[in-house]
């Protein structure tokens, strides 16, 4: 009778249909996706894809002659990437019928919030951020997201608390975020809010919105919840920045281009990414994250022509990539 009594408890505070936020995380499995050797191709792919999304954006800014102050015209021209992206993956899920794109109401508004915070309100900060300083600067920011993703799991996981190991990482990463603020002589710290405090505040809101994903993604296809989220993001973005008098250059063949592929950007990576999460542990899949600000780093020195081997973007990279390797480490 006890033994009833305390299963019914754990089944009212534990519901079935969903992962529990303040306990052990529960796990489905994938022959495919599980598979080690998957994950790693996958994951690494996914890092490339956004790795490259920070050259992309700043030349986008050039390619529709958007300035750095023009904050609605950011709007714009995010809007139209993320909705035209979730509009792809939707329309992609219909096509293989292999499951109803049909969500009931409840999902819609736990899928509308996540657009809102993972792609209108987190890419606001994030393009606006950007724009004030470099991307490589920005990739190794961006790095942040792993530390405040274990942060967040500390407190919403049973099963995941911070260790010492864990807390040093922390401390690793977030001095790699310090030193590439610095000054080539040590003593001119270059921070603005504006700037680097946008990325940085981006990547806190990407990690709440990692941890909110995972959970809805029990419930429904990850690279329906993809879309979805991106599509009413977007289009919460293009109307914000319409609706500010923001507007884009003429398409040319270079602009079309560039958008075409951070359509695609957006939608693989995140999709894929989603599905990744779905099917393996957090911690698994987060310790691909320290390839991104190197990715990001190497890509903007590439195509922007920016400095990657100035002494304080280099020991940036390693320290941030240290404290990821620390945090997520087995």
């Amino acid at each position: 009778m006890a033994l009833q009594k305390k299963r019914v408890r754990r089944r009212l505070f534990w519901p079935k249909s969903r992962t529990p936020v303040f306990g052990a995380t529960i796990l489905d499995s994938h022959p495919f996706f599980s598979n080690r050797k998957a994950l790693f191709v996958l994951a690494t792919l996914c890092c490339v894809l956004w790795g490259s999304s920070f050259p992309a954006i700043k030349a986008g800014y050039a390619l529709f002659d958007i300035v750095p102050g023009d904050i609605a015209s950011k709007f714009v021209f995010a809007g139209w990437r993320f909705t035209l992206a979730g509009l792809a993956l939707v329309a992609y899920t219909a096509a293989s019928g292999k499951v109803s794109i049909r969500i009931d109401r409840r999902t819609l508004g736990e899928v509308a919030l996540l657009g809102v915070l993972q792609t209108s309100v987190m890419y606001t900060f994030f393009y606006l951020g950007l724009a004030y300083t470099t991307g490589v600067k920005g990739s190794v920011l961006n790095g942040s997201v792993t530390f405040f993703g274990v942060l967040l799991a500390h407190f919403l996981y049973r099963n995941d608390r911070l260790s010492w190991r864990k807390s040093a990482g922390c401390i690793v990463g977030f001095a790699g975020v310090l030193v590439v603020n610095f000054g080539k002589d040590l003593l001119d710290f270059s921070f603005t809010w504006i700037g680097e405090g946008s990325v940085i505040l981006a990547a806190f809101l990407m990690a709440v919105g990692m941890v909110y994903g995972k959970n809805i993604s029990r419930r429904m296809d990850a690279a329906l919840m993809t879309g979805y989220q991106l599509a009413i993001g977007g289009a919460v973005l293009l109307v914000a920045g319409y609706a500010l008098g923001g507007g884009l250059a003429a398409l040319t063949v270079n602009s079309a281009l560039l958008m075409t592929y951070m359509i695609f950007n957006s939608s693989a990576a995140q999709a894929l990414w989603g599905v990744l999460l779905k099917y393996n542990r957090v911690t698994m899949v987060s310790i691909f994250n320290f390839l991104v600000p190197i990715f990001g780093a190497l890509l903007s020195a590439l195509f922007l022509g920016e400095s990657v081997f100035e002494w304080k973007n280099v020991l940036a990279l390693i320290l941030v990539c240290s404290g990821i390797w620390l945090v997520t480490k087995e």
